[in-house]
């Protein structure tokens, strides 16, 4: 993600300096609009019809340049959205992840007594089913290493007590791309489909009957049934 982020300024600069070049090519154009309107009034009593129908068309040819200009520009402003929101997406990703990672580390040390170890595991487990928010999404490429650490029960209390769904569970943005079977934004674990050309691609662990990444390549049930009919 921080490699990612590294490049987002360069990005974010060149978006906008051709969001700024639409815009002048649309007032160079509302210019030349401005023009031929004059030109038009001025000299129509004069022109023949089909000098007019011809002037007209300038006109509108110009009106729809500048249409296509501020519709080059809402998608580029749309592409720039997206970009900057699939970035925070994956830093809270990571944020979900770091911290449910030093939660397992805190709840393993071996200070506990095996009656509130267990305690803590049913709790962490109903925890994990239970939180909501933006999560952390799972490749093939991505699973997580998790080691015991030694530490005290009232420093993992202080710690935990700022639990990892309170930083996610921001409001959701009407405008953020929603994924998996059941059309939801991302939240929790979500696990990506194997194939290219999945026109979904990510799906919560719970939607697709996941509680563990699987090993090895995954496809989510439709291109599961899209692949035994190609067979």
């Amino acid at each position: 993600s921080l490699a990612g982020i590294e490049n987002l300024p360069c990005e974010l600069q060149r978006n906008f300096q051709l969001m700024r070049e639409l815009d002048q090519r649309t007032e160079d154009k509302k210019a030349e609009i401005d023009s031929l309107a004059a030109a038009y009034i001025e000299s129509v009593k004069n022109m023949l019809p089909e000098e007019r129908v011809e002037h007209l068309k300038k006109i509108q040819s110009a009106y729809s340049k500048c249409k296509e200009y501020s519709d080059d520009k809402v998608q580029l402003a749309m592409q720039t959205y997206e970009m900057v929101d699939k970035h925070i997406r994956r830093l809270d990703a990571d944020l979900a992840r770091f911290e449910a990672d030093l939660k397992d580390k805190l709840e393993g040390s071996d200070f506990e007594t095996p009656g509130s170890r267990s305690l803590k595991k049913g709790r962490s487990q109903k925890d994990k089913r239970s939180s909501r928010g933006r999560g952390r999404r799972t490749s093939e490429e991505d699973t997580p290493k998790k080691k015991k650490l030694k530490g005290g029960s009232e420093f993992a209390d202080t710690i935990l007590s700022v639990h990892p769904s309170d930083v996610l569970d921001m409001p959701v943005d009407p405008n953020e791309p929603t994924y998996c079977l059941c059309h939801q934004v991302s939240y929790g674990e979500m696990i990506g489909c194997d194939n290219p050309d999945c026109p979904i691609e990510w799906f919560h662990f719970a939607c697709v009957d996941l509680t563990t990444k699987p090993k090895g390549k995954w496809f989510c049930p439709r291109c599961v049934q899209e692949r035994k009919k190609k067979k």
